[in-house]
């Protein structure tokens, strides 16, 4: 598999983000607090991360939720997968929820997310009058009666 180079400012104290085993796709991202968060039920809130990165053009990062915070504490991402397009070189930042019925504490240097990075191709319009035809044509929304 080939590999990106990606340039990156952590300004946090947590490591870089990495990957957690040799067939991972995402790499753990951490959270860089100066207090811990208080999540109540259904509260959003924005979590720094002290990362900046670089992404060489053609590429994006994206921002999910990891599967053992969302089981074990209810609490995800939201505008999930979130999209870091090459020209943002602002602090990555992770909106996350809590669905619990409990509050949640999000401490500095946590795992909060996963970032994947993808190759990413530009779409060209084209403008027609009419469209090929499928058997499926206008169904969606649970018209393949499918579960």
């Amino acid at each position: 598999m080939p590999n990106v180079r990606i340039k990156i400012i952590n300004h946090s104290n947590n490591p870089l983000p990495s990957y957690a085993t040799e067939g991972s796709s995402g790499m753990d991202i951490k959270s860089f607090l100066v207090d811990p968060i208080m999540l109540k039920p259904m509260e959003r809130c924005l979590v720094p991360t002290g990362l900046f990165i670089e992404l060489p053009e053609g590429y994006e990062a994206q921002v999910r939720p990891r599967s053992g915070l969302a089981i074990k504490q209810g609490i995800t991402c939201l505008n999930t997968p979130g999209t870091i397009d090459a020209d943002y070189r602002g602090e990555i930042k992770v909106i996350l929820i809590n669905l619990s019925n409990e509050i949640q504490t999000i401490h500095s240097g946590e795992r909060i997310a996963q970032m994947v990075i993808q190759k990413i191709e530009k779409g060209i319009w084209i403008e027609t009058g009419s469209l090929s035809g499928t058997l499926r044509n206008e169904g969606g929304f649970g018209h393949t009666g499918k579960n």
